[in-house]
């Protein structure tokens, strides 16, 4: 579990090798949604990936978009949160380990990292003679600003 941020040269080194290794061509396409998910540093939508590049490259279809994703999901290069409300959303893998706070309301991703529920799963695996491998952690939550709009249409 790495703690500083990999840098995005050092994923795009890592895609190149992971492109060879599996006999791909290399693309731009896939160069460009890793720094489109990079620099936004957030959850995005495959939409909201395809029209970022589309500001460069007119011609980018949605499906082309889909495909790279699910490659590089597959190795590792982003990881999928599904927020129920607006489907997949990706971010890099490269981030430190964080886990996620959704809204339900208004789909807001809240990030947080939280040192005793990291502890507490390793000590939970480890008195169920389990090696953690990996978690996913979803607080669904309706957000201050969706329950202050609620209380005002109350009135």
């Amino acid at each position: 579990m790495q703690n500083r941020l990999e840098t995005l040269e050092s994923i795009l080194e890592r895609l190149k090798f992971s492109i060879k290794k599996n006999g791909l061509k290399n693309s731009k396409q896939r160069e460009e949604i890793i720094s489109v998910l990079y620099k936004n540093r957030t959850h995005l939508s495959p939409e909201e990936i395809a029209n970022e590049i589309r500001i460069k490259d007119k011609n980018t279809s949605i499906s082309s978009i889909y495909r790279i994703l699910n490659f590089l999901e597959k190795e590792n290069f982003v990881t999928t949160l599904e927020t129920d409300k607006n489907g997949k959303r990706y971010e890099i893998a490269a981030k430190e380990h964080h886990d996620h706070i959704i809204c339900l309301e208004c789909g807001e991703i809240t990030e947080f990292v939280d040192s005793n529920i990291e502890e507490q799963q390793l000590k939970v695996a480890d008195i169920n003679g389990c090696k953690l491998i990996s978690h996913d952690m979803r607080l669904f939550v309706v957000c201050k600003k969706c329950q202050a709009a609620t209380q005002n249409h109350s009135h």
